[in-house]
Formats: structure tokens, C-alpha cells, sequence
């Protein structure tokens, strides 16, 4: 019983017995990256196309709740640049400029995405997240960089420039709009990049993004750099939100269900990663599926307290990693500090300069643009590279849904494709021994007469026509004389459907009808039992079913032929 509850609910298996000498670590760790997460928070929301505040929303139930359903000890949750693209994405062209339809719709989509990845990970359905290879992720990833980027140029330059998913229309209306450029903004986001940048290469664990926060709104309050265009976040309502149910109108479910599937996707996808990656080096495991459900659960109670969709990411975790996090209690102490800081902090807030907190957003995407996957794939496989490239360009020049559904569905489409047309390879033997391989390897020898092949999948419906095309295509090749005798390595092959099976018995009738003899090494148990269930083994007789394919080819010539035991 004890085991079921901390399955579903992972608090109950660490908290009852929490040890003291852990809070040496989730204490400082809590509240460091409580300081790192107040202005993330405030620039991811502004990337989202929503106001700083919701930033902080987000920052405070959702990890609590993930603390309670989620199985990472180490992982932070909370707002990220690739969703916040996500979220301007979906709901900017469904809310049209109405602010209030904008902020309703960020909601709904934590709401979708909440029920979408709970939903998920109760279905146990993990594993759909596959179909989104590292390479469609990564071009997606550098894309959606460069689109985060350009978004920001906007609060770097201090002029107004339309939203838009598509880089070079954002380009162009940046360039029309270099004249009504504001020295002093643009000079106040190039510092703050300049310290950004600097404090990470001095100490990567010091909260930089903080302290260039409070450096730069000290400055617009002692030099008034509001009053000479500096645009500020301006009045942050106090205290939290009260929670509630959201309206859900059901037209904008509708509209933003795509969204919805592509953030939790996605979500998953850079937190499972991140998760992952902590688990191993501090020696434990993360359950997938659970995962899903932390967070799913998360986005569900963020929704309630009026927060858009958040999911675990990697510079957070890293920090909270660093100053030694043990549990997920320092998520939940992470969470009080924000919780604290929107009761009482909120005024300092007001001057914070937005230029600032575009300069965080772009010194944090510079690192997704992912150049070293381009040159690696250059190097082990141009295949993937290909999915690399058509989704980044494809993002780019169709926008960020279109883009990863292309990547998808081509990563997807040619999975089909292969599984299709697997790699069937034409034997031979290594000289002196009754090992088989490859006769594309150098010095195998091959029998007059005898055509040899092993099929490295498992054989359905989907490949059996090009089974049969390629045996009729070797054999017209010709290259081992007049065909007397056929033998299928099935070593390989861990599984076999119906129609397989029936394929198998059409290529037994068409051979033994022009007096070729076909035999099959190495069947598996599972295949075997198909064979029998469809009467395979009585047509094609049991001495045609062999150990290994050197018994077949003693048989063929002359000699007897060993019988599969089992």
C-alpha cells in the first residue's frame, strides 16, 4: 500500500522520512534559486507577450506542486523561454490585442497542458515523446532562439515593432525602426548584457541576472531613465493571486488544443532531459511516466492562482543543483521566498528597466542555438542532419507550431518509411568456420546455386512486399548461378504478424513450385509459435526450420539438416 501511494504520490515516500542534515543543502538551495527565478520569472512572462507579474504566479504554486507529484530531486520548475515562445505563439493570434483574451487564453492552455500531460502519464503514454527525435528538437531549439531573440530586440532598442512568429518580418520592421532608437535604453541593454555575460565567466553560480536587476533599477530610480524613454515594468499588484476555477470557453479550448499538445511535448521533452541528466549523476532514477504527471499537476495548480503553462529547465536546475539541493523541499522553500516576495517585495519591482530583462532572455537563448549538433551530425549521420535542417528552416520561415509539426512528421514519416524497408543482408561464410555474415565483408564465400539472406527487423505487414522484391531482385542478379535453395536468416526477427506469416507461406508455394527449397535458421520462440498457429511449419515441413543457417546449407548439400529444438 505504502509502495502504491509513493508511486502516484513520490512526497509521501521522501518526506516522512526526511533527515535534518539534509536542510544544510535544500535551504540554500531554495533560496538561491528563488533569487535567480524572480527576474527569470518577470522576463520569460514578458516573452510570453504577458505581464511580468504572471511571471512570479508562475513561480510559486506550480513548484509546489511538482515538489508533491514529481519523481526529480533536483529538477526546478517554473517558467522557460521555449514555452513562453510557445504560449505568444498560440494564444497572440486567437486574443487579437485584447489583453484580457490574452491572459484567459495563457491560462486555458495550463489548463490543456496540465490535462494533457496528466493524462499522459497516467496512460503510462511516455514513450509518444520518442517520436520527437534530438534532432527535430534541436533545429526546432535554434530556431525558436533566434525567433526568441528577435522578439527582444523591441525592449533592447526601446521602439515599438510588431509581433511576429517569422524572423525576417521582424528583421525588416527592426530595420525601418532604427531612427526612433533610444540611446539610453539600448546603451542600458548592452551593459546588461555586457555584466551578464562577464559574472557568468567570473562565477556561474553567482545570481547574476539578480544582481544586474538591481543595479540597472537602482539607476533608473537615481538618474530618472524613466523620464528619458527607458521603458519600466511599472505598478506590480501586491500579494497573491486567490485561487480559483478558470472559465474555459469552450471555442478557445478549441483554438489553442494544438498549442497545448505541442507545449506539452515539447515541455516534457527539455524537462525528462534535464531530469535525467541530474538523476544520473547523483546515482537515482526518474520514472518517466510520473514525470508527466509532476508535471501536469504543476501546470493544473498553476492555473489555478492565474499562471501560464512552466516546465523544469536546465540553467535553473543547474543552480539549484550547484547549491545543493537534495530533495524537493528546496522547491518548495524556493516557491515561499517568491510567495513572500509578491506579499511584500512588490514596489521595488516597478522601476525594473524592460530592456533589462530582454538582455536575460537573450544572454539565456544564445546557449540553445545548438552549432555543435550541426557539426556532429555533418560527421555520423547527414540522414539526421537533414531533420535538423528542415525543422530549423522550417520554424523559421512557417513559425514555431508548424515548425516542430514539420520535424515531427518528417522524423515520423521516415520511421515508416525504413521499418518499411529494412536492411536485409545477403550472406556468406567466413572461410574455415560456420559463422555467416555479411558478403559485403571481405573474404566470405558464397554456394552455386544457394541465396542466403538475414532480415534485421521484425517482419509485418509494412516490409514483407520488399522481402519478396528483393529476394525476386537477387535472384535475377543471378550472381550465385541457377537458384536450387533459399534460406532466410530469422535470427534477427524478434517478432512476426499475420500477414508476414502468410507472405512467408506465398514465397514457400511460388519456390517449391518451380523446385527451389526454402529453408529458415534461427527462428525465435515467438515466431515459431506464429509459424505453427498459422500452419507455417506443416507446409514448409519441420526439417526446413533449422538451428543455424550452416545446417540449412548442409541439407542443400546433402547433408542432414538439424531441427530447431523448442
Amino acid at each position: 500500500m505504502a509502495a502504491t501511494l509513493s508511486r502516484w504520490l513520490p512526497i509521501a515516500g521522501w518526506l516522512p522520512s526526511y533527515p535534518k542534515s539534509d536542510l544544510r543543502g535544500d535551504v540554500p538551495a531554495g533560496l538561491t534559486t528563488a533569487v535567480m527565478l524572480i527576474p527569470q520569472g518577470m522576463a520569460y512572462a514578458m516573452l510570453a507577450g504577458l505581464p511580468p507579474i504572471v511571471g512570479l504566479y508562475a513561480s510559486v504554486a506550480p513548484l509546489v506542486a511538482y515538489a508533491v507529484f514529481g519523481s526529480s530531486r533536483q529538477l526546478a520548475v517554473g517558467p522557460v523561454a521555449m514555452v513562453s515562445l510557445l504560449v505568444a505563439a498560440g494564444v497572440g493570434p486567437y486574443a487579437q490585442g485584447d489583453a484580457a483574451v490574452y491572459l484567459a487564453g495563457a491560462v486555458a492552455l495550463s489548463v490543456l497542458v496540465g490535462v494533457l500531460q496528466v493524462g499522459m502519464g497516467v496512460a503510462r503514454l511516455g514513450f509518444l515523446t520518442n517520436f520527437l527525435s534530438h534532432p527535430v528538437l534541436s533545429g526546432f531549439t535554434s530556431a525558436a532562439a533566434i525567433i526568441i531573440a528577435s522578439s527582444q530586440l523591441k525592449h533592447l532598442l526601446g521602439v515599438k515593432i510588431p509581433d511576429s512568429e517569422h524572423v525576417h518580418e521582424v528583421l525588416w520592421s527592426t530595420v525601418q525602426a532604427l531612427p526612433e532608437v533610444k540611446p539610453v535604453t539600448l546603451g542600458l541593454g548592452i551593459a546588461s548584457l555586457v555584466a551578464l555575460e562577464g559574472l557568468k565567466r567570473w562565477k556561474a553560480a553567482f545570481p547574476r541576472a539578480l544582481a544586474v536587476v538591481v543595479a540597472t533599477t537602482a539607476a533608473v530610480g537615481v538618474f530618472g531613465l524613466a523620464a528619458q524613454g527607458v521603458s519600466v515594468v511599472g505598478e506590480v499588484p501586491a500579494g497573491l493571486p486567490r485561487p480559483s476555477i478558470p472559465v474555459l470557453d469552450p471555442e478557445m479550448l478549441k483554438a489553442l488544443l494544438p498549442t497545448a499538445a505541442a507545449i506539452a511535448l515539447v515541455g516534457f521533452m527539455e524537462s525528462i532531459a534535464v531530469a535525467q541528466s541530474f538523476a544520473r549523476r547523483h546515482k537515482y532514477d526518474v520514472d518517466a511516466d510520473q514525470e508527466l504527471v509532476g508535471l501536469g499537476m504543476a501546470n493544473l495548480a498553476g492555473a489555478a492562482f492565474g499562471a501560464y503553462p512552466v516546465t523544469g529547465g536546465f540553467s535553473r536546475t543547474a543552480v539549484n543543483d550547484q547549491a545543493g539541493a537534495r530533495t524537493p523541499l528546496a522547491s518548495m522553500i524556493t516557491a515561499a521566498v517568491i510567495a513572500f516576495a509578491l506579499l511584500f517585495l512588490t514596489p521595488l519591482l516597478r522601476d525594473v528597466p524592460k530592456a533589462v530583462l530582454a538582455a536575460i532572455i537573450l544572454q539565456a537563448v544564445v546557449g540553445l542555438i545548438d552549432v555543435k549538433e550541426v557539426k556532429h551530425l555533418w560527421k555520423v549521420d547527414r540522414h539526421d542532419l537533414g531533420f535538423l535542417v528542415l525543422t530549423f528552416g522550417a520554424t523559421l520561415a512557417l513559425g514555431i507550431e508548424a515548425g516542430i509539426l514539420t520535424g515531427a512528421g518528417a522524423s515520423l514519416a521516415s520511421l515508416i518509411y525504413r521499418s518499411t524497408r529494412p536492411h536485409l543482408a545477403v550472406l556468406g561464410r567466413v572461410p574455415g568456420t560456420e559463422v555467416y555474415r555479411n558478403v559485403k565483408r571481405p573474404g566470405v564465400e558464397t554456394f552455386p546455386g544457394l541465396l542466403m539472406v538475414r532480415m534485421d527487423a521484425e517482419m509485418y505487414f509494412g516490409n514483407t512486399r520488399y522481402l519478396k522484391q528483393t529476394l525476386a531482385r537477387l535472384e535475377a542478379e543471378g550472381a550465385s548461378g541457377p537458384l536450387r535453395g533459399v534460406v532466410i536468416d530469422m535470427g534477427s526477427v524478434g517478432r512476426m504478424d499475420s500477414s508476414a506469416a502468410m507472405a512467408l507461406a506465398e514465397l514457400h508455394r511460388d519456390y517449391k513450385e518451380r523446385g527451389v527449397v526454402v529453408f529458415l535458421a534461427q527462428v525465435r520462440m515467438p515466431v515459431q509459435e506464429v509459424l505453427e498457429r498459422a500452419h507455417l511449419v506443416e507446409q514448409l515441413g519441420e526439417e526446413h526450420i533449422v538451428m543455424t543457417v550452416e545446417h540449412a546449407v548442409r541439407a542443400l548439400g546433402g547433408r542432414p539438416a538439424l531441427r530447431v529444438a523448442g
